[in-house]
C-alpha cells in the first residue's frame, strides 16, 4: 500500500481538501492518504468550515477528518509527502533526518508545472471565493496524481 501525506500550515483549509479529494480518486485498498499541518495550532479540530462547504458543494464530506501536527515519525510512515507551498516544502525538508526523507518531500503543484515551485494558494484569510479557487486547483492537482498513480 502506497502512502501518501499531504501538508499544510494548519491543516484545516488547503491538505485537508487534498486529503479528501485524493482519496475520492484512488481505491484505497491499494493506497493510503492523510494530512497534516506543519504547525501546532488546529491539532484535533475539523477543517475550516469554508473548507467544509465548499467540498460538501462538490459532494465531498471532509467533516469527520481532524487536524494534526506533522511529525518527523511521518518519514517512517508515508512513502510520498506533498507540500502545499514552498514555506511548507521548505520546513518538511529541514526536518527530514535523511536523504532519503528528502526524497519523499514534493510540492503538489509541481504535478501541474513541474519545477516551477508554485504555491497552492492558502485561502484562510479570505472569502469562499478563495476557497473555491483552492478546491478547483486541488482538484486538478489531486486528479492528475491519481492517473499518474493508477497508471504505475
Amino acid at each position: 500500500m502506497l502512502r501518501i501525506l499531504m501538508v499544510c500550515l494548519g491543516n484545516i483549509c488547503r491538505s485537508p481538501l487534498a486529503e479528501g479529494l485524493l482519496k475520492s480518486k484512488l481505491d484505497t485498498s491499494k493506497y493510503f492518504v492523510d494530512s497534516a499541518g506543519t504547525g501546532s495550532w488546529h491539532i484535533g479540530h475539523q477543517p475550516d468550515k469554508r473548507s467544509i462547504a465548499v467540498a460538501d458543494k462538490h459532494n465531498l464530506d471532509i467533516s469527520d477528518q481532524r487536524g494534526r501536527q506533522f511529525s518527523e515519525v511521518d518519514f517512517d510512515n508515508f512513502d510520498i509527502i506533498y507540500a502545499m507551498d514552498i514555506n511548507n516544502y521548505e520546513d518538511l525538508r529541514e526536518m527530514a533526518k535523511s536523504d532519503k526523507d528528502t526524497q519523499k518531500v514534493k510540492l503538489l503543484l509541481d504535478i501541474l508545472f513541474p519545477g516551477e515551485n508554485m504555491d497552492v494558494p492558502d485561502p484562510y484569510t479570505g472569502g469562499m471565493f478563495q476557497f473555491e479557487q483552492v478546491y478547483d486547483i486541488l482538484d486538478k492537482a489531486t486528479t492528475q496524481l491519481a492517473n499518474q498513480l493508477n497508471n504505475d
